[in-house]
């Protein structure tokens, strides 16, 4: 069911306006979402007519943008990427892990997003390996799923990374299974302490080799000394890294990935009003206790897409990612022998459906099975169904 308002809507209406308010200081990458956002599931983009095979009901379905920043476009991008994930899950336990970026630093990300995203994700998958890796806390080699996300829950500039980690590993001999204590992986401030220590060491040896930019506000910053100074409160600052309780099974860890893994800065549903001017949404708070987390805020549309710009990645900035066991490279091997030490079968895989009529809503007039009877061009309006009335024509979206 569409939301009253949607992203698009603000686009749409707002978007004009900002492109011209901000010529010259919007990337090519933040125009092309604005314009996929725009015509996503409009004539724009063309379409196809569906037609019911029992009773003849038709209705008009147009293309999606399939930009991985469109609200409307992650759920099927998400149901396929869960389908192929659910071969890798092993049955143990599986915890939820966070490492995020302290202010200082995620200002200098802001300005070298590509680097510094990068640079998160190898540095955080590093200290989880490592003190995986170590006698003193588990002695084993694990797999990470790493999810990147740069937004807090106001669509501000917040650089963090996500991990579903399974409890337990492969002994470094490769014979067998080293499971984790059953409420605990490993501790947290031993994981900030060497996520501080490899995230800095690597950031200042970007800077060395001249890899890092500085441009308005944080041109200062081009000055090694000023750099160091900007950096000499997070030296002793305790990085927060976060170890959520272990998931109730795997059909949790999957539940948990769809919401994760294809999440943008704002969905559709948060969003609960908009007057062409201003737009009212919700988003929690997590300064305030549980209770009362769940706040509403109201911003001109001119900020709110502002906002939502920040977390355009950079052209293919691979945002998901796999680590230890669930490498690319090795993920089928590592994850057989894991099965075969923990003695359980390897998954069925079921051969997938012929066509994708699984993710094409029913008849909703009967629940019968919808076909495709006619497709259309970019920019281009279907013919109406030869032979149907006028009431049907009506019912049509």
């Amino acid at each position: 069911m569409r939301a009253s308002v949607e992203v698009a809507d603000i686009f749409r209406a707002a978007g004009p306006a900002y492109r011209t308010a901000h010529a010259g200081h919007l990337s090519l990458a933040q125009l092309k979402v604005m314009s996929a956002i725009e015509h996503c599931r409009t004539a724009a983009l063309g379409g196809h007519v569906e037609a019911c095979a029992d009773c003849g009901h038709w209705r008009i379905t147009y293309n999606s943008c399939r930009n991985r920043h469109c609200p409307k476009c992650h759920g099927a991008a998400a149901r396929t990427w869960l389908a192929e994930r659910e071969a890798d899950l092993l049955p143990v336990g599986y915890f939820h892990v966070v490492f995020t970026l302290p202010a200082e630093v995620a200002d200098i990300a802001f300005q070298n997003k590509a680097t510094i995203y990068d640079l998160l994700l190898r540095a955080a998958s590093e200290t989880m390996l490592t003190i995986a890796a170590d006698p003193k806390h588990l002695g084993a080699r694990i797999g990470i799923t790493a999810v990147l996300h740069t937004w807090g829950s106001a669509m501000t500039h917040h650089p963090h990374v996500h991990m579903i980690v399974p409890g337990g590993g492969i002994a470094l001999d490769g014979k067998r299974w080293v499971s984790s204590r059953p409420a605990f992986l490993f501790p947290v401030r031993v994981l900030g302490k060497l996520f501080r220590r490899l995230f800095l060491t690597r950031l200042i040896a970007l800077r060395e080799a001249g890899r890092l930019a500085f441009v308005g506000s944080m041109a200062h910053l081009a000055d090694r000394r000023a750099f160091l100074r900007h950096l000499n409160p997070v030296r002793s600052k305790r990085w927060v890294v976060y170890a959520k309780p272990p998931f109730a099974g795997p059909e949790a860890v999957l539940a948990y990935l769809s919401r994760y893994t294809h999440r943008v800065a704002i969905s559709n549903r948060r969003i609960i009003r908009f007057d062409k001017s201003d737009v009212t949404f919700r988003y929690k708070d997590y300064r305030r206790p549980d209770t009362d987390r769940h706040q509403v805020m109201t911003l001109t549309a001119d900020e709110f897409i502002r906002r939502f710009l920040l977390h355009v990645l950079p052209r293919g900035f691979h945002r998901i990612r796999h680590y230890g066991l669930l490498a690319s490279s090795s993920r089928k091997t590592s994850l057989a022998l894991a099965r075969e030490l923990l003695a359980v079968a390897p998954p069925v895989m079921n051969d997938p459906p012929a066509e994708p009529d699984g993710f094409r809503p029913p008849c909703p007039c009967c629940g019968g099975r919808m076909i495709v009877i006619e497709v259309f061009e970019r920019w281009r309006q279907p013919r109406g169904p030869p032979g149907k009335t006028a009431t049907n024509r009506e019912n049509a979206p």
